[in-house]
């Protein structure tokens, strides 16, 4: 699919940008980059390459949480048995296994609980919450789940049962009886980081527990890690408060990981580089959501509070094993998609994509969804059979609100949650029709042309000269890199091969080059992913235009700066 360059427009203070150059001494591309994020001085600047936990906000700025730490203090006293409740995918485990993990050492009357994604659904069920009175539980601490569950929680209360929710996603109009709800989304919560994973909010949670006891921190931030996978995950903006946690996150994960993650960290592989947020979002992440798609949720857990290392390792094996089960599924499904689509020529012409086929595994609908949405790039919903209703995963475009469209739709649905780019919907089989003619109706009215079209937001134009060591170091200390802070992309224009292009990869359809620029006699290495089509083009030495991102190549533990070419243009 053809995508559209748009390179950001040229609107900042230039004398700004020089200024800051000269300041902290870095490359002028690299200051605009700053003064982009609005990082206008020295000091912010400095803030901002190293973030402190010092910066931290004070966790009782949350609405419910001194009601939150006075329940867990009541039942910590009273011997009361506590339950700790999450979702089955990757926010929700870590979320479970790090309050687990942490409050065990206080309190040991605990057990977990992850729902079984096929049996009970998404979020708080009937069936955990009748588990949990027959465990003899009094509490349940909910993360990354509940605050759309009225209905269970009113349950729980009848069964004698009191509720924490821990939880990120928009509520509903009416919140559940609950203890305490912490949600910075909550009407009233005054918290400033609106944008916290669940697994945040759980930390949060226990920042308080420790500020509450009179206990030192510093145990607690050892679980960043966690939170670090919850916030790449899970796709939350990587700004503000989570930016802190995710950089202090992912340089315990690349130091010294709890031993359920190293193990997952070395059975994918990656303990000979360092760890970036894309490593846990393509690497790290789908193997800790496989076992929820294949297996249980609860043998994440089970892995990631391990801390005897072989045991981890005998666990991570097999989660392993579901994850290249979930890869055969994955592929299935995504071919039989598209086969439906290329064979109907209506479902070609629609601003949205709604598709069912009743046997299609539940684990793998959210990524199929997502692969479609590359594809044809428009809001996708993907749906089938699950405990006698249809469920259903959908996923969007960039700047098109999702979670909006489906609740334009939900009188006909039994259920729904969600984010802008990413919603979980069930209904009857009878609205399956019905709700593809709404959806669709709700996309062609409010979606714009432009958002059809794939883009790719171009930060600065660069001459290869630019790319050394010194521009590279700094540049890495952009990172982590997200949402709210992307990965900068760059353009140079009519670069072309220096004479050693070669075909790679298993199916030999990626392109290994070596690039020079007309202006420049500097040498960059590059590698084209999916862009076998381009080598005789390439190799036949015609000039070209490259997008692309700028990191670090590893083999056998040496690195190298390599660019990663995202798009490319020719010459008509």
């Amino acid at each position: 699919m053809k995508k559209e360059w748009i390179i950001k427009k040229d609107e900042l203070n230039h004398a700004t940008v020089e200024k800051l150059s000269e300041e902290i001494n870095i490359d002028k591309i690299l200051a605009q980059l700053l003064v982009e994020r609005n990082i206008l001085n020295s000091d912010s600047a400095n803030s901002f390459f190293d973030p402190s936990l010092d910066k931290l906000h004070d966790p009782f700025l949350m609405k419910d949480m001194d009601k939150a730490i006075e329940r867990i203090s009541r039942a910590f006293n009273n011997g009361e048995k506590i339950m700790i409740y999450g979702d089955y995918d990757v926010d929700g485990t870590t979320s479970v296994a790090m309050v687990y993990a942490f409050l065990r050492k206080y309190y040991a009357n605990m057990e977990y609980y992850i729902p079984n994604r096929y049996k009970e659904g998404y979020g708080i069920s009937s069936e955990g919450v009748e588990y949990a009175a027959d465990a003899g539980c009094h509490l349940i601490i909910s993360l990354d789940c509940g605050i759309k569950a009225e209905k269970k929680v009113a349950l729980a209360k009848k069964m004698g049962i009191e509720f924490i929710i821990c939880d990120h996603h928009t509520p509903g109009e009416t919140l559940p009886d609950a203890v305490a709800c912490l949600d910075p989304k909550q009407p009233g919560c005054n918290y400033p980081e609106k944008n916290l994973s669940g697994c945040g909010v759980g930390f949060k949670l226990l920042q308080a527990f420790c500020i509450r006891k009179g206990e030192p921190q510093e145990p607690l931030f050892k679980y960043l890690d966690l939170v670090a996978v919850s916030i790449a995950a899970d796709i939350v903006p990587v700004t503000g408060e989570n930016r802190i946690m995710a950089k202090h996150g992912i340089e315990r994960l690349n130091k010294n990981p709890g031993t359920g993650l190293k193990s997952i960290i070395d059975i994918a592989k990656l303990n000979d580089r360092q760890i970036l947020i894309s490593d846990i979002i393509f690497k790290i992440g789908p193997r800790i959501n496989a076992a929820g798609r294949i297996e249980s949720g609860r043998d994440a857990v089970e892995l990631l509070i391990s801390r005897d290392p072989s045991i981890a390792k005998e666990m991570s094996i097999a989660i392993d094993q579901f994850n290249k089960t979930r890869k055969e599924l994955d592929k299935k499904t995504t071919q039989e998609a598209l086969k439906m689509i290329e064979e109907k020529k209506e479902l070609q012409q629609k601003k949205s994509t709604v598709l069912y086929k009743n046997d299609w595994h539940k684990g793998v609908i959210a990524i199929v969804a997502a692969r479609l949405t590359d594809s044809y790039y428009r809001p996708t919903v993907i749906l089938t059979k699950s405990n006698g209703l249809i469920t259903g995963s959908a996923r969007s475009v960039e700047g098109f609100d999702v979670y909006k469209a489906i609740e334009a739709c939900s009188h006909l649905l039994e259920n729904f949650g969600g984010h802008m780019y990413a919603a979980g919907l069930t209904m009857k089989r009878e609205n399956i029709s019905q709700f593809e003619i709404e959806f669709e109706e709700y996309v062609r009215k409010n979606i714009k042309s432009e958002q059809l079209i794939p883009q790719i937001e171009i930060d600065a134009e660069l001459n290869l000269k630019h790319i050394n060591k010194k521009f590279y170091n700094t540049l890495k200390k952009f990172m982590p890199f997200g949402p709210g802070n992307k990965k900068p992309v760059f353009v140079t224009r009519n670069v072309q091969d220096f004479g050693t292009s070669k075909l790679v990869g298993k199916n030999k359809n990626h392109i290994k080059m070596e690039l020079i620029g007309e202006d420049s006699g500097s040498i960059v290495q590059a590698i084209g992913f999916s862009m076998g089509k381009y080598i005789n083009r390439i190799k036949n030495g015609e000039q070209f235009d490259i997008c692309y991102t700028i990191e670090e190549n590893y083999i056998n533990g040496i690195s190298s700066i390599q660019l990663v070419i995202i798009d490319t243009k020719f010459p008509c």
